[in-house]
């Protein structure tokens, strides 16, 4: 388990972070530190009460199922796809975007007289997902370029994040349905939950006040 004398917050180095950052800044943690370009994957607020761990998104949510982090701060198609066992305390209305299933214009995937092929990286949503439409799927798993997928037939359709949609456009594809809603969310570990509540619960009622502002 993580140290008890802190908080141990997960974080994936980038824009994420950033704006999760910021806003421990409103809540009077002090991260002035943490705005330094370093290397390093381990660093405490000024205050030393907080340590902050920098993973992979995809990690996340590990790092606190597994109590080596108390917090959390993942996408919520991250917490979707990975599937672990914690709690979701907070929608941080951050780095919002949507799970979409993507394709080429006017592709009728509903209908199709064979399996369909879906190219992604969320292979758990997608799976998911169509299993409840009631379709047969071939799921090629994917790291990265999706879009591409479609284009030389890899696969029918994609799963995957969309934000502004211009990266589909620029490859001729659309939104053909979207699956849900995601932004950053805040996760915990269940045992930390109980055991470092005294130090939990008032960080998360000062996000809970800057949620509402």
């Amino acid at each position: 388990m993580a140290d008890k004398s802190i908080i141990t917050i997960a974080l994936s180095k980038g824009r994420l972070a950033d704006k999760a950052i910021d806003l421990l800044v409103k809540c009077g943690v002090n991260c002035a530190n943490l705005k330094d370009e370093t290397r390093q994957l381990q660093l405490f607020d000024a205050d030393k009460k907080i340590k902050f761990v920098f993973v992979k998104p995809s990690d996340v949510p590990t790092y606190v199922e597994r109590g080596v982090a108390d917090i959390g701060v993942v996408g919520k198609d991250t917490l979707l796809e990975e599937q672990k066992d914690v709690y979701e305390m907070l929608d941080l209305n951050l780095a919002k975007c949507k799970l979409s299933v993507a394709g080429k214009q006017n592709f009728d995937f509903k209908n199709l007289n064979r399996n369909l092929r879906v190219g992604t990286k969320y292979v758990n949503v997608a799976r998911d997902y169509f299993y409840k439409q009631g379709m047969e799927v071939d799921i090629i798993k994917l790291h990265g370029s999706v879009e591409l997928a479609p284009l030389i037939e890899l696969s029918d359709v994609i799963v995957d994040v969309v934000e502004s949609g211009k990266t589909l456009k620029a490859n001729g594809l659309v939104v053909l349905q979207d699956i849900c809603n995601c932004s950053a969310r805040l996760i915990v570990n269940k045992a930390s939950l109980k055991t470092k509540s005294d130090k939990i619960e008032p960080l998360l009622s000062k996000l809970r006040l800057q949620m509402r502002k």
